[in-house]
């Protein structure tokens, strides 16, 4: 028999097997938690970092994720992920930032909360504060918050949007520069490395610039898969907003920039 004709090692089959299970399941962490380190996926599946770096490497070239220093994150496109993904993508993340951030507004305050998955899950932690005013362009947030009595909701008026229930149009703008609040809680959908904010929807930048006009203090809250992400519509700069919450530190350059302005930092590792 020759060598062409002999059968496949049994062994070399089972660790093929292994090596496409590990793959599959370091893409499904990715798209999970976001951007993940070398490694915490070596301990997590007990190998070499070399291994993991020869698997992201692979994953890579496949367009499966994004190859970043130090480990690995969603693929970077000029499209924003669907409604339901973002919902799930870094949640236990979200809820770590939703936490501190209403550890800094106390009662008796007024909010604007804008559309996000990120500012629903604030919500989801005001929802046990009492004495709150919160206008929102967000039907989530308002049916979130609508459940405690002690909190008054105002919702905007304009078009709806089927895919994540946020108000946009100029109804909505204008609705919003009626009042002046206390604090601005709003999210992004990425932040450049030279501290601009960016954002998919030109509607919905619009919104949220009324918002950060229009809030006594704005706090931005993001997670780390945001830092350095592509969008096509710039919103601002970080620069304008107060407080950045988020929950791991951002790059070096950004740090810099952060600190330059002024702007509080809240790492909420």
């Amino acid at each position: 028999m020759s060598d062409h004709d002999a059968p496949h090692s049994p062994e070399k089959s089972g660790k093929h097997a292994s090596v496409q299970l590990r793959h599959k399941q370091i893409v499904a962490l990715v798209r999970e938690r976001g951007f993940i380190t070398i490694g915490a996926l070596a301990i997590k599946f007990n190998v070499t970092p070399q291994t993991i770096r020869r698997d992201i490497n692979t994953l890579s070239d496949q367009g499966q994720l994004q190859r970043h220093h130090g480990g690995a994150g969603p693929v970077l496109t000029t499209e924003n992920m669907d409604y339901t993904d973002r919902k799930v993508l870094c949640l236990r993340e979200k809820q770590i930032i939703a936490k501190l951030v209403a550890q800094n507004i106390p009662t008796k305050s007024s909010l604007f909360i804008n559309m996000g998955t990120t500012t629903e899950e604030v919500a989801r932690i005001l929802v046990h504060h009492d004495s709150l005013r919160v206008i929102t362009n967000n039907l989530n947030v308002a049916k979130i918050l609508s459940v405690n009595e002690g909190i008054e909701v105002i919702v905007s008026g304009g078009i709806v949007r089927h895919k994540d229930c946020g108000i946009v149009g100029e109804a909505a703008i204008d609705f919003i520069r009626q009042f002046k609040v206390d604090y601005g809680v709003i999210g992004i959908s990425g932040v450049d490395q030279d501290g601009t904010l960016l954002d998919f929807d030109y509607r919905e930048v619009t919104a949220a610039r009324s918002i950060i006009e229009n809030s006594r203090k704005v706090f931005l809250v993001t997670d780390h898969t945001k830092f350095g992400r592509n969008a096509m519509v710039r919103l601002g700069n970080i620069r304008e907003v107060d407080a950045m919450f988020t929950d791991k530190n951002p790059p070096a350059e950004l740090v810099e920039i952060i600190k330059h302005n002024d702007v509080e930092l809240y790492v909420a590792e």
